[in-house]
């Protein structure tokens, strides 16, 4: 196992942001928190899969709700833990490890201060190799492992416990609490041994956003364009670059819906540019004509190669649009059941960037 301290933290909280599409929750929030956690309790251990033995009780960890509204409803920083004990109770069990129920901003990071206060390793490892916005979209749904039980806490000390029958029941019946909770929760969930984390979970997603993270600032010092070495890091290309001249959002019932428009500048000059986002980013249209479509990665960054969540692009920002290939599960017909265009209401076909 190595050890994660807190110089670490803001690899792998710009990292995670780029990696999850401009969704999983604000990763500066999220670096706080985890640092706070971090201070009094000291560095966190990070197993990776082969470490963990096959009767180990693994628990994914993660926010749910709407991360526009985590902008002003900040995390008391307990809620994580809150909600890791709540299921620890229910399944009457030690839990013996905890990792991210996805690669987001915040969500790579949620995980960290039940790690660290209750001293437990973090899997290098999560459940979908991005960010999604549903509890179902997880590789857990394609190989039969149920988000049951699962628990949600909030800021204010609230708990609950839900039972289901399938992962797309879980997502409702969660969305449901976190919108009673304020539409932002902490949920964890996905309990499941050592043996099936280990064929099941995509592997050192830790890892690459520290990496991944730490290229942007690597980049930066060698006056090389960040924005290109985060596509050529991730194997995908950039897609657009441009100025935001319109952004359209609401905040549905734990969501955050809305489209970005971007007028090309540069290279793109006299293009334009749509961007369809729930949470994260789910397609992007050049010029009428889809050029990066879920669940493939559209990652917003600025011109110094820092990520944009999309519930902070605001007109007259310059950004840079990348666009890199999913992992190979998700390319799957079972996949892209779950996590491709028609999932999420579209008609066109997926088209695959690059080479994963």
């Amino acid at each position: 196992m190595r050890e994660i301290g807190i110089s670490e933290l803001r690899h792998i909280a710009r990292g995670a942001a780029i990696l999850g599409t401009g969704g999983g929750g604000d990763p500066y929030i999220g670096r706080l928190v985890a640092e706070q956690a971090m201070r009094e309790y000291g560095p966190v251990l990070a197993a990776e899969l082969h470490e963990v033995p096959d009767d180990a009780l693994v628990a994914g960890i993660g926010m749910i709700g709407s991360p526009s509204v985590m902008i002003e409803k900040l995390p008391a920083g307990e809620e994580a833990v809150t909600a890791f004990l709540t299921l620890q109770r229910e399944i009457g069990r030690p839990i013996t490890h905890v990792l991210p129920i996805e690669v987001g901003g915040m969500n790579s990071l949620a995980p960290l201060p039940v790690a660290a206060s209750l001293g437990l390793p973090v899997l290098d490892a999560d459940c979908m190799g991005r960010a999604f916005p549903m509890v179902q979209m997880v590789v857990c749904t394609l190989e039969g492992v149920l988000a049951k039980p699962l628990s949600v806490a909030d800021e204010k000390g609230n708990s609950i416990v839900v039972d289901v029958s399938d992962n797309h029941w879980a997502e409702r019946l969660a969305r449901s609490a976190a919108v009673g909770m304020g539409c932002t929760a902490l949920m964890c969930s996905f309990p499941m041994s050592g043996k099936q984390a280990r064929e099941i979970t995509i592997p050192g997603t830790l890892t690459l956003a520290s990496r991944l993270g730490r290229r942007v600032e690597e980049a930066r010092r060698d006056h090389v364009d960040p924005c290109e070495a985060v596509a050529a890091f991730l194997g995908g290309e950039v897609l657009f670059a441009g100025k935001v001249v319109d952004v359209m959002r609401a905040s549905e019932p734990g969501f955050a819906k809305g489209e970005a428009w971007l007028e090309g500048v540069a290279a793109h000059d006299g293009a334009v540019c749509r961007l369809a986002f729930q949470n994260e980013h789910l397609v992007a249209i050049r010029d009428g004509e889809v050029v990066a479509s879920v669940p493939d990665l559209i990652c917003v960054l600025d011109a110094e190669g820092e990520p944009v969540p999309a519930e902070r692009l605001r007109y007259g920002q310059r950004v840079v649009v990348v666009g890199a290939p999913c992992h190979p599960r998700w390319r799957t017909p079972e996949g892209l059941a779950l996590v491709g265009p028609s999932a999420f209401g579209y008609s066109h076909e997926y088209a695959p960037l690059g080479t994963p």
